[in-house]
């Protein structure tokens, strides 16, 4: 075998070896994950909210209020919290409710995280969030949220899901506005740190 050969074949295990690891220890998720947010980044991937704003307020001034035609939420989903709590969705009518389904080993879910955890941040006083996550097992999205840094409010689910909320996706989410109507559905991962998306979600209060 002459030397360049050797060197492709040895480059080449090398390769496997690294691609190996990842996957035996889980840590693919979070490469693949962190190269995603540069695609995030582009901010092509992000809900046209201004489009929806137009069309709510076009609706709102054409119709009374209990004319529009907006989808009321079916607020019937049990919730549990990292500490074993139960709680209902409906817990959090009233307010504009974030809800986000997302699971550890999903890479586009690990890729918006901390833009969700910065809008978190700044809005949590005005947004209820919601973190649903879909792993086999809880402790891991604990472990995960911990390890991370985000104390973030997340949740397993302690019911069926709705059928308005049954998504073949990962992640999705839901925008809920204060009078209980469904503002947003967004299948995909999406940059909601982005200044538009906050100006929405003010829109809903």
């Amino acid at each position: 075998m002459d030397k360049k050969k050797k060197k492709t074949w040895i480059q080449y295990g090398i390769f496997a070896a690294v691609v190996i690891f990842l996957f035996t220890t889980g840590l693919h998720t979070e490469v693949i994950g962190y190269a995603q947010r540069g695609l995030l980044a582009t901010g092509l991937m992000n809900p046209d909210v201004s489009i929806i704003v137009q069309a709510r307020n076009e609706e709102s001034t054409n119709a009374s209020v209990e004319n529009l035609n907006q989808t009321k939420v079916d607020f019937n989903l049990k919730l549990a919290d990292r500490d074993g709590n139960i709680h209902s969705l409906e817990d959090f009518k009233g307010k504009v409710i974030f809800l986000n389904f997302w699971a550890t080993w999903c890479p586009p879910c690990v890729a918006e995280m901390p833009g969700i955890d910065k809008l978190h941040e700044q809005m949590d006083n005005d947004v209820a969030f919601v973190l649903l996550s879909f792993d086999d097992d809880f402790e891991k999205a604990k472990a995960f949220d911990k390890r991370k840094g985000y104390n973030l409010p997340i949740y397993a689910p302690a019911s069926n899901l709705p059928t308005m909320f049954q998504s073949s996706a990962l992640p999705t989410t839901f925008v809920i506005d204060a009078k209980g109507n469904l503002a947003l559905t967004h299948m995909g991962m999406a940059n909601y740190s982005d200044p538009e998306f906050k100006k929405f979600l003010i829109s809903l209060k």
